[in-house]
């Protein structure tokens, strides 16, 4: 054992219990902080090869008799995917999108007093916060999810900025069950690449993700045909510009309410 070693472990040794349970506890969260650093980092470059969803849901067509197992996904550039697919996604999911540093606090407000009435309120979950979810963490309804969801959401937001995003999001983004990414969607209910889809058509994807299992323009249903319409007529809006400059974004922001502004404002909550 070399000079350095045998130091090391005569501090490890000479330290209190306590004082050992901090170093353990310090030195795993550095190294879990690191972890999540490099992850997000390698998530500039490159797509993730399979998403905790797409694991999970095989898992549970795989136990299903009435669920074919289905894997469809075809990754391609933000520039192969047609701007109408992402001006129906930020009308449908996120309007503030290109203006918010990654959470919505003034719908979580509203979703957060619906809940405590009872009230069926559609969450706050921006774009951003779903790319977080479905590009690394499993699909579960606990605090501690939600809170390392947040935690993903701030660092892709200031290491990918919104063009990756969103270039994530399209690519790994549930279409159906067992679909994943706006052009294995294309293909799989259109025929064709998705840098073709049509307001039409990517009115149509973007009315599945709320309950992508369930909806498809395979199958509308009237609400699906209804909340397609919806979105259509969004297009009146203009299309989103994915690639606007930071300096415009903060012109149109207005207010910009952090996170921990909501914290607060929920800790005074009644």
């Amino acid at each position: 054992m070399n000079h350095s070693a045998k130091k090391g472990f005569r501090h490890w040794s000479e330290l209190s219990l306590p004082g050992r349970v901090w170093r353990v506890l310090w030195v795993t969260l550095l190294t879990l902080w690191g972890f999540t650093v490099v992850q997000v980092i390698l998530g500039c470059f490159f797509n993730p090869p399979l998403t905790p969803l797409m694991v999970q849901r095989f898992f549970e067509q795989a136990g299903d008799k009435g669920r074919s197992v289905r894997f469809e996904r075809d990754y391609v550039s933000l520039d192969a995917i047609s701007p109408n697919l992402i001006t129906a996604v930020v009308y449908s999911e996120d309007g503030l999108f290109m203006y918010h540093h990654g959470f919505d606090v003034k719908q979580m407000k509203k979703a957060w007093l619906g809940n405590r009435s009872g009230k069926r309120v559609r969450g706050g979950s921006t774009i951003s916060q779903q790319t977080a979810k479905n590009a690394f963490l499993p699909h579960s309804r606990t605090m501690f999810r939600k809170a390392v969801e947040a935690y993903y959401t701030v660092l892709i937001e200031a290491l990918w900025g919104k063009h990756r995003i969103m270039e994530v999001y399209l690519n790994i983004i549930e279409f159906g069950d067992g679909i994943y990414g706006a052009e294995a969607a294309s293909q799989h209910y259109f025929g064709h690449s998705a840098d073709r889809l049509t307001r039409r058509e990517a009115s149509q994807l973007a009315a599945t993700l709320p309950s992508p299992v369930k909806r498809n323009p395979a199958n509308p249903t009237p609400y699906f045909l209804k909340q397609s319409d919806i979105i259509a007529q969004r297009f009146s809006w203009g299309d989103v510009d994915i690639d606007m400059p930071r300096a415009k974004r903060r012109e149109r922001a207005g207010e910009d309410q952090s996170l921990v502004e909501f914290f607060f404002w929920m800790l005074k909550q009644k």
